[in-house]
């Protein structure tokens, strides 16, 4: 499939290992390329969905489909299909190129916290055991009689996650008594997650140090409803080292 693999998004020219599968240039075998890119490629996702460049590494990456254009540019688009989707960074030791033409483009996340607060959910082949888990509190969550499928939570996260017309996240408000670890939430006009009670402050390349919020204030959530409660009925994201130091 081509969104399991292992690739990287670091401010240098980068070789990767081509493999052949008589489809595309991008998957010639036998030989070992050198692609030179502008760096660092605009792959990044903030748990606004925001989509930007930035040097630091993610702990996951997945992808919303072939969203950049041959020059390795996005154009407007954010998205291709409904199915938004958080993968593992390495993938039985295969390295491809993050944006071969016209197949796919690789998207990275700090955390799986940042990935669900932008509408994403655990891919269902290489994160298979989270995705069990993630669908199991789904069903929990909603009251459902049987595990829901794949294309059903999609729907329901796309509707949840960005209006259509304007392409902007959607936003909740909530008492901040109310949400369970893993939620994320604008805090002082930055992104937060929600962890022990307090917030610690999002970037690039961490968490920083906890911060009290009063029980009873109202808070502007960005992690889509659905997800809330998935997470209030159990599932736990990986989180980045620096959310417990």
């Amino acid at each position: 499939m081509l969104h399991h693999c292992r690739v990287t998004n670091e401010q240098r020219t980068v070789t990767y290992e081509i493999r052949h599968s008589g489809r595309s240039p991008a998957y010639a075998s036998g030989f070992v390329t050198t692609l030179s890119r502008p760096s660092p490629l605009q792959n990044r996702v903030t748990p606004t969905g925001e989509i930007v460049a930035d040097p630091a590494r993610g702990m996951f990456m997945g992808n919303r489909g072939c969203i950049h254009n041959p020059d390795r540019r996005l154009g407007v688009t954010r998205w291709r299909s409904k199915l938004w989707i958080c993968c593992v960074l390495e993938w039985q030791g295969v390295r491809r190129d993050p944006m071969p033409p016209g197949r796919w483009t690789a998207l990275f996340f700090m955390d799986e916290a940042t990935a669900l607060a932008a509408g994403h959910r655990p891919c269902a082949y290489c994160r298979y055991a989270d995705y069990v888990a993630f669908r199991a509190a789904w069903q929990q969550s909603q009251y459902l009689a049987e595990r829901p499928k794949a294309v059903e939570m999609d729907a329901r996260l796309h509707g949840e996650r960005v209006e259509s017309r304007t392409r902007r996240q959607r936003t909740t408000a909530a008492t901040f008594a109310g949400l369970p670890d893993g939620v994320m939430i604008r805090h002082d006009g930055v992104p937060a997650l929600v962890l022990g009670g307090q917030v610690r402050p999002w970037s690039f390349s961490g968490y920083g140090d906890p911060v009290p919020v009063p029980p009873h204030r109202s808070v502007e959530v960005l992690t889509p409803p659905v997800t809330v409660a998935t997470l209030a009925a159990g599932y736990r994201p990986a989180l980045h080292p620096s959310a417990v130091r």
